[in-house]
């Protein structure tokens, strides 16, 4: 079994995704964190240096290796379910969750975390509110295709569990 957590930066994937992980003893997967080893520099850099255009294509091959692995949490970037046929492929390939998050959540998170997220440490706070604004916009209807959704604020892993019975149950 595969499940991909989906929703935008600071929604809590990474944080969620590793306690669900250990809650059903699957291993746990950062997408950034694949592509960063692959590629052996940050995501940042890949960004600055090759565009928005190079880093989804890595993106891209990197969750296709997911599919071919049992048993795994994959925590994805924020953008990952909107670039190419990233969506359909989680959705063909596992069981994917949502983790929403209101604007407001979002921005109180991220506003507090600029300075460990290279893509957002320079915007000032009315250009991050405009930003996830924006780019929620455009990614809700993606986001919105999960097999399940969850709301962020007080998520546990053990929520994510609950959601998941009938299909942890096919694995056992």
């Amino acid at each position: 079994m595969r499940i991909y957590l989906i929703g935008y930066m600071g929604s809590g994937k990474s944080s969620r995704g590793n306690e669900l992980a250990e809650r059903i003893g699957f291993t746990f997967i950062d997408l950034d964190t694949m592509i960063e080893k692959a590629n052996k520099t940050t995501v940042a850099k890949i960004f600055a240096q090759k565009g928005e255009l190079a880093f989804r294509e890595l993106e891209q091959a990197e969750l296709r290796k997911t599919f071919k692995r049992k048993n795994i949490v994959v925590a994805t970037g924020g953008g990952t379910p909107c670039f190419f046929d990233n969506m359909k492929e989680m959705l063909t390939n596992g069981t994917t969750v949502y983790i929403r998050a209101s604007n407001g959540l979002l921005f109180h998170r991220l506003a507090l975390s600029k300075k460990e997220r290279p893509l957002i440490k320079d915007l000032k706070d009315v250009e991050l509110v405009l930003q996830i604004k924006d780019q929620m916009a455009f990614r809700e209807p993606f986001y919105e295709q999960a097999k399940y959704a969850v709301e962020a604020l007080d998520l546990r892993g053990s929520d994510i569990v609950k959601l998941l019975v009938k299909e942890l149950k096919d694995i056992s």
